[in-house]
């Protein structure tokens, strides 16, 4: 009889070692660090792993920093949040600066 439970995945391994938990945690991990993600260039999901925290599209050949397990981590979209406001302030800064000719200067 085939009584009992699998230890399936990738954390089936270690077998009945370091207990459930870590188990868990480390087949969780593997799971998002193996997966395919969409490119933020091409739009395909074409994205792996090269290497800790190095992220490439196997498509266009995009290659990006980002997170050790993923490609975008918590922390980095909260950063991208931070930033956006004062990257879009600092361009319409820009687009104002380019519009409103010189003192002094002729508009042509």
């Amino acid at each position: 009889m085939t009584g009992g439970l699998r230890k399936g995945g990738s954390a089936g391994r270690f077998g009945a070692r370091y207990g459930v938990k870590i188990r868990r945690g480390v087949q969780e991990v593997e799971r998002l660090q193996k997966a395919r993600y969409k490119c933020p260039k091409c739009q395909f999901v074409a994205v792996k792993r090269h290497a800790s925290g190095i992220w490439r599209c196997r498509h266009c050949g995009l290659k990006f920093a980002g997170g050790a397990y993923a490609p975008t981590s918590k922390e980095i979209e909260a950063l991208e949040e931070i930033l956006e406001p004062k990257a879009a302030a600092a361009e319409g800064e820009d687009a104002e600066a380019a519009a409103e000719p010189l003192p002094g200067k002729r508009a042509d």
